[in-house]
């Protein structure tokens, strides 16, 4: 299907999109075709091997626990955190993976974490983020085996299926009203069509959607981040991982809340902006429930974008709900059109082009989506855009750890802060301006390319091997 705004922004859990959630939901849908075919009852083994990045980092990003959820059956977008804390602590007490089991009788079968195979330093050829899994039956023939590549965001492609899913894609994109691949191609249609970012993008929605379902899905999606962070902002002490990072977001909204105790003075807007980021992506890293914002290692950006438009932006102080739901719909939408771009141009996941392709997706994401609930043209908005882009270029992901910590929670306040600021250099320009969208985005992906590998979520480079662990 053509990639919509609840392909960028969809509910799971953390630490990590490509890490966690691809790999839970591969392994949900192969445990799915399991019970589909009637082979459960004949499954006696199971093997997972783990090639790449998720072999060399997925301790630390948690691939191996979703990896069993996933074949337990759970959805990254269903299962709550204290299903993922049950079930895992059952697997650890006993042993015994209930194959498939999430939605009725499963096949219970001795597997744990220590089982899986582990190739970090084999990169198969589609993708660094592989994953295989296989089952046998008691005499050891292999009663069904399937290849997945998690390529970002908690996208998954299946090995054998890239020609058909992107012929696919081709496809569904023909049923678009408005299709398009390119800045330039957006920017066309919204010229002709006298709309901005965030009209076109609801025009293609309702090709799949109701206008109700759009806007209930979009409020839903913020309601989500919303609770995140007064989940996060709720807990203390120290992140899990063996780092002893302490949690931040607790203590800065007590500061804040003395010093600023309306919640209105437009000084404090920065340290607002940077608590919810911080608290987002404290919560992700607990393994909590997020937004993919389009990854969970950026998740906190666009929450933080949005929180500072619905809070400083113009007139917002006089605003009704209903206006500040326009407001949260308009900017998903823009955002969500600009993440587009970079899904069909380029790519979103930090395995493949470093962090560059999730923070600063997220970035320029946000960026569009203040710009255009600032009254932006289109010209200003695909600016904000490219300026929040052009200025994370050649970002490493180089985590501690391999734990979506450091550098990864402050970077999201840093571009969130970015964010705005490119939407506000944006929106004192024409929308003219030397480099485009496109041009940036190709960058982006060309430098991804030459990126050395070590500074690809591989913890063989950069702060992953400069800074002590403990």
């Amino acid at each position: 299907m053509a990639v919509g705004v609840f392909d960028l922004f969809s509910v799971g859990i953390g630490p990590s999109s490509s890490h966690t959630v691809g790999p839970m939901r591969a392994g949900a849908v192969f445990a799915g075709e399991l019970k589909d075919a009637g082979v459960l009852g004949s499954v006696a083994s199971l093997r997972v091997d783990l090639y790449g990045s998720l072999a060399a980092t997925g301790k630390g990003h948690g691939t191996f626990t979703a990896v069993l959820l996933g074949l337990e059956g759970y959805h990254p977008e269903l299962i709550l955190p204290e299903e993922v804390e049950e079930r895992l602590a059952a697997i650890a007490e006993t042993g015994v993976l209930n194959l498939a089991g999430a939605s009725g009788e499963g096949a219970e079968l001795p597997y744990a974490v220590e089982d899986m195979v582990l190739h970090p330093l084999t990169v198969l050829p589609r993708h660094t983020n592989g994953m295989k899994f296989a089952v046998s039956d008691a005499e050891g023939k292999v009663l069904r085996e399937a290849t997945f590549f998690s390529v970002g965001g908690g996208f998954i492609v299946r090995e054998g299926e890239e020609d058909a899913a992107l012929e696919d894609l081709e496809e569904s994109k023909k049923e678009l009203p408005l299709p398009f691949r390119t800045a330039a191609e957006l920017l066309g249609r919204c010229a002709s069509k006298g709309l901005g970012f965030s009209d076109i993008m609801f025009i293609n929605e309702r090709a799949s959607r109701s206008e109700e379902e759009i806007r209930a899905g979009l409020l839903h999606i913020w309601a989500v981040m919303e609770a995140c962070v007064e989940t996060s902002l709720k807990r203390e002490g120290v992140l899990p991982g063996g780092l002893r990072v302490r949690r931040r977001a607790p203590d800065w909204l007590e500061r804040l809340l003395k010093e600023d105790k309306d919640r209105n003075d437009p000084k404090y807007w920065q340290e607002w902006v940077n608590l919810i980021a911080l608290a987002v992506n404290e919560e992700n890293a607990t393994g909590g429930r997020v937004v993919t914002a389009p990854t969970n290692g950026a998740a906190g950006i666009i929450p933080a974008v949005l929180y500072y438009a619905l809070n400083y932006a113009p007139g917002m102080d006089q605003a009704t709900q209903a206006d500040r739901d326009d407001v949260v719909v308009k900017f998903l939408l823009a955002a969500g059109a600009v993440g587009v771009l970079y899904k069909e141009q380029a790519s979103i996941s930090g395995a493949e082009v470093g962090c560059q392709g999730e923070v600063g997706s997220a970035s320029s994401m946000a960026a569009a989506g203040l710009a255009e609930v600032m009254g932006g043209t289109p010209g200003q908005v695909e600016n904000a855009a490219e300026i929040a882009m052009e200025h994370n270029l050649g970002l490493t992901c180089d985590p501690i750890g391999g734990l979506v910590q450091i550098p990864c929670i402050e970077r999201n306040a840093i571009a969130a802060a970015k964010a705005i600021n490119a939407a506000k250099m944006a929106l004192w320009g024409d929308g003219t301006h030397r480099v485009s969208l496109d041009e940036v985005i190709v960058t982006m992906r060309e430098t991804g390319k030459d990126m050395s590998t070590k500074y690809k979520e591989t913890a063989m480079g950069g702060l992953a091997v400069n800074v002590v662990e403990c």
